[in-house]
Parts: C-alpha cells; structure tokens; sequence
C-alpha cells in the first residue's frame, strides 16, 4: 500500500530495510564495512525512491553502515530540501559471527568452533540482546515521530533484525522468535502509525517484491 499523504492525526514513521547486497560468498557482514549494494540492490533503492517520492516528508534518518546510505540517496534525492541524519540507534545488531562465511546452507553454525555462541538463543547469545536492540530501536522511532508535526511522516533506513525486534516490541510479542518467519524482505517498510505520541499500530508493505531473488536473496545478502 502506498504511503498515505499529511493525515490530520495519524504520524506515520516509515523504517525501510536496505535493499541487496552484493555478497556472493555468502559471509554474515554485520556490521563489517565494504558492503555495498548489488545491482539488483540499487534497482531496489531506486524503487523506493519512486514509492516515497509523492509523500510528504519531514526527516530522514539512517544507519551509518553503506548499505543503508545506498538505499537512502535515491529517497533522499527526492527530497532534496531534507538532510540526512545518521544514526547509531539504527545501525545492524552486533553479531560475535561476523566476518565467516555461512554460504548456502549455515555451515558456520555447523563448525565446533561456534558451539558457544549459541548457548542461550533467548538472549541470544551470539550477538546483541533483544532488549537492548528493541529498546534503541524503539527509542528513535519515537523520537522522530515526537520530532514530527501533527500527521507528517519520516523515513528511517535499517537493517532486517533491529526493524523486527521493534516491531514485535511495538506490537506486544515475545522478543526471542524464528528468524526464518522475519516479516521483513529487502527494501521492505515497516511503518509505525502514532496517535496521541503513541504507537497506535504498524502496517508493512513491499515496494520491491518483484525484485527479490528467490529465498529472499540469500545468495546475496547474508547479515540483515
């Protein structure tokens, strides 16, 4: 669905997952630097570019990481009259995996080695916990919302875990999940609706779905 315009009450906080990323190999990047998008990845972000070029914006907010400043230029350049602001709270989830190569079918997780990482999947304890992630995430959503005018929207640019942990924050779900069942493809929007400076509720929409590789680009992409 299409962003709507300026509504009277309803402030809208769009928070878009960064399009593909060339990664043929197959390593889990996280939050390694030199990743950039795919040329499939860049059609992505030109999408989106075309998606909130007619909505009426008020901020644009972004991660530091490559990917996510790729995906925001075509956005932004509709939008010439906002300045980007980067920032950390959007950034990908620290993973103690980053850097190795999981490939078709997660031989990482397979290796011995790696064993201690996964002690505790509630937590989890391979990376960031859970409620810190939602708590960062959640704190800049609000935060731009409260920056907002009455009924404006904003865009924020961020990686696949953190966009999911807060949505299930937002919407009352256990934290710990199956990353497999993640509503949140490539340059996919997740929107945050605020009423009173609350969130009211959250809708998700997939401008690029016809660009996705299939298995959700995992050939290219490996680390949110």
């Amino acid at each position: 669905m299409q962003p709507s315009q300026r509504s009277d009450s309803t402030t809208q906080v769009h928070v878009v997952r960064h399009g593909e990323v060339f990664n043929p190999t197959g390593v889990l990047y996280g939050l390694l630097p030199g990743y950039h998008l795919s040329e499939t990845g860049q059609a992505m972000a030109d999408r989106l570019g075309e998606w909130f070029a007619p909505v009426e914006l008020e901020q644009l907010r972004c991660s530091p990481l490559e990917r996510a400043q790729e995906t925001m230029a075509p956005i932004a350049a509709g939008h010439p009259d906002l300045e980007v602001r980067i920032d950390e709270r959007l950034i990908e989830a620290e993973n103690k995996l980053a850097g190795q190569v999981f490939g078709k079918h997660n031989k990482a997780v397979f290796d011995p080695r790696n064993w201690r990482y996964f002690r505790n999947p509630l937590r989890p304890s391979w990376g960031e916990p859970y409620e810190q992630l939602a708590e960062r995430m959640l704190d800049v959503i609000t935060e731009t919302a409260d920056e907002l005018d009455p009924g404006a929207q904003a865009v924020l640019v961020s990686h696949q875990l953190p966009i999911w942990i807060a949505r299930r924050a937002a919407e009352g779900q256990r934290l710990p999940h199956d990353p497999r069942k993640r509503q949140c493809t490539l340059a996919s929007v997740t929107t945050f609706r605020f009423n009173d400076g609350h969130i009211s509720g959250v809708t998700y929409a997939e401008p690029a779905r016809d660009l996705l590789r299939e298995n959700g680009n995992k050939a290219f992409s490996s680390g949110h």
